[in-house]
């Protein structure tokens, strides 16, 4: 552990009178920020991921004031994902401190301090859990989050997003962020420092004031207000139409009328939004009968009119799949359809980049042969430079029987439906000796093929989980006392409905069960909706307190399926992302954490 000696800081000096309210505050000049960023073996404390590295400077008046920085032993093997992230190695991490040492110095260095970070419920949410595994009191610290506050200020011609690596580039930041905790730390002190520079133009001078700064709204926008009068106070779907009615922008809320009217006062600070309330003459809105409704609605509007300002959700059609052909020598192969078939597919995916990582992946791992076209039972063929390689079987020119290549097809198989672990473990030990030898742009490459099929295997386990069964109708208490009722038909929502005060519960589901949607299955593993619906309504499907009414079918995923991996797979995933443009960003992960 190492920290650097505090400089000393002169004197606040007292107040001679009393201020006007208009004055009142903490001058950011005055006040002293301790900047943290932590680097862990996973994405979840609670799940058993522990902290590696603690990194942290103290700054006042644009001064730094000290460093604090230590490695922590985490008393548990780094993965060899993590340690390709972070450069940080289990021999690295062999003689440090335990974080039961680590964290009362760290309090200790940023007591007194308002505590920043760059996505700060990640960080915070790490130290503040081991303290309380280590009956430590708290300190009572305000937090500023740089990430939110940057989303504030920053808009698309600044930068393509608000991950540490874009900002530290737009404020011309002497350290470039590398997943390393002092580094990291330092980046987002410059980070800090431009943000308030830009503020302090716009008049924001305490810390009360960046707090809770938005832009100011347009006289355009107040002028609009108007058109979220007509709007009721329910769950729903709202649509802004222009003076042609075309639909510009779709949005869903639990109460749609205080909803709609943010977008006319300072709350809304979104540039595209203020264009797009400019462009708007009228609001319609759709009351639902539950949030979810709500949710499903708004996909399908967005599918639909694909309105200008939504940015997602508007092309579910343009999706890739991996598939496992069905033929005599089977392949893998990308296509844009699922068909009916018998094949096995894998997906989908949002972009053609996306799946072309997880065939790259099953490649690695299983040598089928890769060239296209069907392959008569008994080719006459010459071997490619794959074969040469030793990276294919070369059923083209006699090198295997079918007996062979179809054992090494059925664990291909087995893979995709059922258990990812001979790809997990395959890449795995590439990653590590990889490390080993400091090829480390070579293991990441492995690394974001791994990463990126890992959470198509488990998407598409829990996918097909939901749409093989015919119908699954459920129901859970919400917070007003009532139950809202779910019927889902292969994958898509056919009916919703809230329980009235009073009425027979048996009565109203089996009533609305019979008036629910019609729905019939969709070839392979795809359902009957668009991926994004099924995943909201799977969501639900899972949340606490959730009560199962009827279920047709057999909803259930492999015991040693993709899902298992998917903790530390998407924290690494999700904190990559903070160091990659703006347009690799694109398919969520089923499990949602901040990124880093």
């Amino acid at each position: 552990m190492s920290t650097t000696a505090q400089r000393p800081t002169r004197e606040t000096s007292r107040w001679e009178a009393q201020r006007s309210f208009d004055e009142l505050g903490r001058p950011l000049r005055d006040l002293t920020f301790c900047v943290v960023d932590l680097e862990t073996t996973g994405g979840s404390a609670a799940a058993g991921s522990m902290i590696t590295e603690i990194g942290a400077v103290k700054v006042r008046g644009g001064e730094v004031l000290g460093e604090f920085q230590t490695l922590v032993n985490p008393h548990t093997e780094i993965p060899a994902f993590i340690a390709v992230l972070t450069g940080i190695s289990n021999s690295m991490v062999h003689d440090a401190p335990a974080i039961e040492s680590a964290l009362p110095a760290f309090l200790e260095f940023a007591a007194g301090c308002v505590l920043v970070a760059h996505n700060a419920p990640f960080d915070v949410g790490f130290l503040q859990h081991f303290a309380r595994e280590q009956d430590r009191p708290w300190p009572r610290f305000e937090v500023l989050d740089t990430a939110k506050l940057a989303r504030r200020v920053i808009t698309r011609d600044d930068a393509p997003n608000c991950k540490l690596s874009s900002l530290a580039k737009v404020f011309g930041s002497a350290t470039t962020p590398n997943h390393r905790a002092l580094s990291d730390a330092r980046a987002t002190v410059d980070v800090l420092h431009g943000l308030m520079e830009r503020l302090g133009g716009l008049g924001v001078h305490t810390l009360e004031e960046l707090q809770t700064f938005s832009a100011r709204v347009s006289t355009a926008q107040r002028r609009k207000r108007h058109l979220a009068e007509g709007l009721p106070h329910a769950p729903g779907v709202y649509l802004f139409r222009d003076d042609r009615s075309r639909v510009l922008y779709v949005g869903t809320s639990r109460d749609l009328r205080t909803r709609v009217r943010t977008y006319f006062t300072a709350s809304e600070t979104r540039t595209r939004m203020g264009e797009m309330v400019g462009l708007a003459t009228s609001v319609t809105g759709i009351e639902c009968a539950t949030p979810l409704e709500a949710e499903v609605r708004e996909l399908r509007l967005i599918a639909e009119h694909k309105p200008k300002y939504n940015r997602r959700s508007r092309f579910p059609e343009k999706v890739h799949f991996v598939k496992l052909t069905r033929e005599a020598w089977p392949r893998l192969s990308l296509v844009r359809t699922v068909l009916d078939d018998d094949a096995d597919y894998l997906g989908p995916f949002s972009s053609k980049k996306t799946a072309e990582k997880c065939l790259a992946a099953l490649h690695d791992t299983f040598p089928v042969r890769q060239c296209s076209g069907r392959m008569p039972r008994v080719p006459r063929g010459s071997a490619c430079v794959l074969a040469e390689m030793g990276r294919c079987l070369s059923p083209c020119d006699g090198s295997t029987d079918e007996t062979t290549y179809g054992a090494v097809v059925r664990q291909l198989r087995d893979t995709l439906l059922r258990s990812p672990e001979e790809v997990v473990e395959a890449i795995n030990l590439r990653m590590s000796a990889l490390a080993e030898r400091e090829r480390f742009e070579e293991a990441g490459v492995h690394r974001d093929r791994l990463s990126t099929f890992v959470r198509a295997a488990a998407r598409t386990q829990r996918l097909s989980a939901l749409t093989r069964c015919q119908e699954i109708v459920a129901a859970r208490r919400e917070d007003d006392g009532r139950w809202s009722v779910h019927v889902v038909r292969h994958g898509r929502l056919a009916a919703a409905g809230v329980i009235p005060r009073g009425a027979d519960a048996h009565q109203y589901v089996r009533e609305l069960t019979a008036s629910a949607e019609t729905v019939g299955s969709a070839p392979g593993p795809v359902p009957a909706a668009t991926a994004e619906e099924s995943e909201r309504i799977l969501r639900w499907l899972e949340s606490p307190g959730l009560r199962l009414v009827d279920v047709e079918g057999e909803w259930t995923c492999p015991l040693g399926g993709a899902a298992r991996h998917l903790a530390v797979y998407d924290a690494a995933h999700q904190s990559r992302l903070s160091l990659v443009p703006f347009d690799e960003q694109r398919m969520p992960s089923p499990v949602h954490r901040p990124a880093r």
